[in-house]
């Protein structure tokens, strides 16, 4: 009997190990704390200058065509949730120099690992077959989300096709997941 009592101190150890780094890794993967960590932005809508005068060939100074004075609306929706709960809603807003934001008001979702915000050209499901949609087809990140709660805005690069995109997701980057996703209309 002490023959096999010897052999079992060594399986102890190395089922010890492989269950530490089994938690070690789960807890780096999915982040649990995250769940109860709210981080809240309160972004105001920036401002823009409006466009400078630019020289024409001939010398003589004009203006470009002014965009509005005020940020306009151009597209927006409301959040519906996927994996986690989602609401809130996101706006596309073209700035007095021309410049375009996307803006969330009033979102609050859960807190994740490796979140993202997304402009994409996937329908928006109900339901968990909206979930994995959105890395199907086109998108753009326009990076991490700031936080899980409040309002925030998400510079829109100049070289985006605003008409190629027709939703925005909360994507969580580490699980390919939509937290939750709003579908664009005309405002």
């Amino acid at each position: 009997m002490k023959l096999g009592r010897g052999r079992r101190g060594p399986l102890v150890v190395a089922v010890a190990v492989v269950v530490t780094a089994a938690l070690v890794v789960g807890l780096y993967l999915f982040q649990p704390w995250k769940l109860w960590q709210d981080e809240t932005v309160s972004e105001a809508l920036p401002a823009a200058l409006p466009a400078a005068p630019s020289a024409s060939p001939s010398g003589t100074v004009s203006a470009a065509p002014a965009p509005p004075a005020v940020p306009q609306t151009l597209t927006q929706g409301s959040f519906i949730s996927h994996e986690h709960d989602t609401t809130g809603t996101a706006k596309v807003v073209r700035l007095a120099d021309g410049s375009h934001v996307l803006r969330l008001e009033g979102l609050d979702t859960s807190n994740g690992p490796d979140l993202r915000v997304w402009l994409t050209d996937a329908p928006v499901k109900e339901g968990v077959a909206g979930w994995r949609v959105f890395d199907d087809g086109k998108y753009v990140s326009l990076g991490k989300l700031k936080g899980n709660k409040g309002d925030q805005n998400y510079e829109i690069p100049a070289d985006v096709n605003l008409a190629d995109y027709s939703s925005v997701a909360i994507w969580c980057d580490r699980f390919d997941v939509s937290f939750g996703a709003a579908e664009l209309a005309k405002a």
